[in-house]
């Protein structure tokens, strides 16, 4: 490929040409781009003009820039509007919709800024240069489309911008911070806008109120300083003018890892190396690789994961000031944990005890793998109520599954041994377990004994009988000083006649 330079702003950048598909089993096409851009932007801007034999972004930027220009030479615009947008994307600061690219003004035309372009190694972020931008954005959008209303501009990457700033996404520093990044962007789009509008009736600019951020200096008074401006130019031209458009594409071709205002997953790219905003974010902190290396031997949690929720709370609080927003993410659905199951054998080992618990007959059942360990238990009661007996085998379920999935049998022992409900004393057809207190008591007592050999467990204490309902007697004084009520007479046990 010929080297082609169309503008002045392509000027010392070195490129070089490499071979790009939009997907795997597309055919390739040679691309000749920036050389720090690497294979993820060539392979964008191969999607974003399809079917080409070979695309010099110079050349390919120029086709849609030279017919903005000369309808902005017409229109009598005095600014070097084609310089300006070949400079603006040059740099990675921004890029205009996949259709201007493709010379077709259809559907709601958009452009895209890059924060971080606007940023330098020094955390000086250039506001006149984004004041420009947002401005030169509108007039080109507008001379490329004049008959849109509606204008989708916004930003990508969020989420390395903040990591540059050393903000964590999930905070209000963050939050505060797009919010007036955003405000500053959409005053100077009105601002524009109400510019081109002529004699139109045009739409009615309002502005919000600006929460309070300290990050970027001087970006509050800023913003306040063009939201005055704004009010003052009228109406504008255009109905909307933010918005997130879905164009992975476009993003890529800025460098975008992560799209519009979206948290990052992971640190680590999809080959297993360190991102670019993980990167940024040690370089944040002051922290070199090994160090960093260091700290994550050490255990250390340097890239604390984003809490779910942290995506939807940024979409809210850009709701209010954009009007194309993506669908507000909803809370992911927590991914089950596989639980490992050991089945027990077809046919297996184990005894059947034959009991009675305080007069109440009880079969303790067992079922063994083939190591002797056991696996499940059955309890059968013989004459108790029907509620009781089904409690019992949900319960005989319950630890069947937790047996067969791991958990320790000494858990067992120790939470159920010692439980305290009727049925419950003298033990009989057990000499290992002359008392229980209760028929979970039992069972665990006898599968210590015969699984565990824990066979010096504390002897089983039974409690009197409870007297509650003894009548004369629960109506005794609590207290010396307090005087026993007399019993209400009992009514004469007679027919009466009811007239």
């Amino acid at each position: 490929m010929g080297q082609i330079r169309t503008d002045k702003s392509w000027h010392g950048i070195k490129q070089t040409a490499t071979a790009a598909a939009a997907d795997p089993d597309s055919a390739s096409t040679a691309v000749k781009l920036p050389a720090s851009w690497g294979q993820e932007a060539a392979n964008a801007l191969a999607a974003i003009l399809p079917g080409r034999k070979s695309i010099d972004i110079a050349a390919a930027a120029e086709s849609w820039i030279a017919p903005i220009a000369a309808r902005g030479t017409t229109a009598g615009l005095r600014e070097e509007i084609g310089t300006a947008l070949h400079g603006l994307l040059a740099a990675r600061r921004g890029s205009p919709s996949a259709d201007i690219w493709r010379n077709k003004a259809a559907g709601q035309p958009g452009f895209v800024f890059n924060f971080s372009a606007f940023l330098d190694e020094s955390g000086s972020f250039d506001l006149s240069g984004l004041e420009k931008a947002a401005r030169l954005a509108v007039t080109a959008l507008t001379l490329a489309a004049p008959s849109a209303q509606r204008l989708n501009i916004g930003f990508t990457d969020l989420n390395l911008f903040l990591a540059r700033l050393g903000l964590d996404y999930d905070s209000a520093e963050a939050r505060n911070l797009a919010v007036t990044l955003t405000a500053y962007i959409s005053a100077q789009v009105d601002i524009a806008s109400a510019a081109l509008r002529g004699a139109a009736p045009g739409y009615p600019i309002t502005v919000t109120t600006l929460p309070e951020s300290g990050v970027l200096p001087g970006l509050k008074s800023a913003t306040k300083s063009a939201q005055e401006e704004a009010l003052r130019s009228g109406n504008r031209r255009h109905e909307s003018l933010l918005g997130f458009a879905a164009e992975p594409e476009i993003e890529a071709l800025l460098g975008a890892e992560v799209l519009n205002f979206a948290p990052a997953l992971s640190p680590l790219t999809g080959d297993g190396g360190l991102s670019l905003w993980a990167g940024q974010a040690l370089a944040a902190k002051g922290l070199s690789a090994e160090a960093a290396l260091a700290k994550a031997l050490s255990g250390e949690m340097l890239f604390p994961l984003t809490r779910p929720a942290a995506h939807a709370a940024m979409h809210d609080a850009l709701a209010p000031l954009v009007a194309a927003m993506p669908t507000r993410p909803a809370a992911p659905v927590p991914v089950r944990r596989k639980s490992v199951r050991e089945p027990l054998p077809a046919r297996r080992s184990g005894y059947t005890q034959k009991v009675s618990v305080g007069g109440h007959k009880l079969f303790l059942s067992t079922g063994e793998y083939a190591n002797g360990q056991l696996g499940e238990i059955f309890v059968a009661l013989h004459k108790e109520g029907s509620a009781f007996r089904g409690l019992m085998d949900a319960f005989a379920i319950a630890i069947s599954i937790g047996l067969q999935h791991g958990v320790n049998l000494e858990d067992y022992v120790e939470a159920f041994t010692f439980t305290r409900f009727g049925p419950s004393g003298a033990v009989e057809g057990d000499a290992a377990v002359p008392a229980a207190t209760s028929m979970l008591d039992y069972v665990f007592r006898n599968l210590a004994v015969n699984y565990l050999g824990q066979t010096n467990l504390a002897p089983a204490t039974v409690d009197p009988a409870d007297t509650v309902g003894d009548g004369a007697a629960d109506r005794a004084p609590l207290l010396p000083l307090d005087l026993p009520t007399p019993a209400p007479r009992e009514r004469r046990k007679a027919l009466k006649l009811v007239s």
